[in-house]
């Protein structure tokens, strides 16, 4: 799949545990070491304080998400971001993406979850050749309109309509060149990241389909777990 994987009813669970605060200040974090504390600049940082806002998550949070990115607020922890591959139940192929200040305490547990649901966790490229790395936008805009005409003009490769929203795929180097041209075209840009998106999907039967949904849950829930992607709908 081009969006990662979500479970509908994670917001509410993990909020109860103050995962959910953690995982955004995380984003926040990244996103602010990688493009600077300024949001007008930074789009990813932008994004990411919009879906922590969204959560209510709490304004000091942010700004000591932020004063960490930048080097204002200095405790030692270094948040690196990894990539671990893998398949999960019924041969389904998994992507998870980690953002950690121990990687050393990740990966076990990561292939502790894969384990413990008759999966394995692989080395480096053993299931990317599943999925293609893209440029993967969310957006919303109202009026009328042709969703494949406003791909095209964005230079969007693909538009697929999501729930209330719309997904826009691209290549990697093209994501900030649509997230520009669908803001000046009206669009409301929600989410703008690199993704991954599944090249064949995998067929389940309805029981499958469970065992896969209860493995994803357990991925999503871990501490360090920032996106994953399967090779389901």
């Amino acid at each position: 799949m081009g969006k990662s994987w979500k479970n509908a009813g994670k917001s509410a669970n993990a909020q109860k545990k103050g995962q959910i605060f953690t995982k955004l200040a995380r984003e926040i974090q990244v996103a602010t070491k990688s493009g600077g504390p300024d949001p007008n600049m930074n789009p990813r940082l932008r994004l990411a304080i919009d879906a922590a806002k969204k959560e209510s998550c709490p304004n000091d949070t942010i700004d000591r998400a932020i004063k960490k990115g930048s080097g204002q607020l200095s405790e030692g922890e270094i948040i690196e971001e990894l990539t671990y591959e893998g398949y999960g139940p019924h041969g389904v192929g998994i992507i998870v993406e980690c953002q950690t200040n121990n990687k050393h305490r990740t990966a076990p547990e990561i292939r502790n979850i894969f384990k413990s649901h008759e999966g394995s966790m692989g080395e480096t490229g053993s299931v990317a050749w599943m999925f293609e790395r893209v440029s993967l936008l969310e957006a919303v805009k109202d009026g009328n309109f042709d969703p494949e005409e406003e791909a095209i003009e964005a230079g969007a490769n693909e538009v697929e309509k999501d729930e209330t929203s719309y997904l826009f795929y691209g290549s990697p180097e093209s994501l900030d060149s649509i997230r520009k041209t669908l803001a000046q075209r009206k669009w409301n840009v929600t989410t703008a990241e690199l993704s991954y998106k599944a090249k064949n999907i995998t067929e389940l039967t309805e029981a499958q389909i469970k065992d896969v949904q209860e493995f994803l849950e357990e991925l999503d829930d871990f501490d360090d777990t920032h996106r994953v992607h399967a090779t389901i709908k």
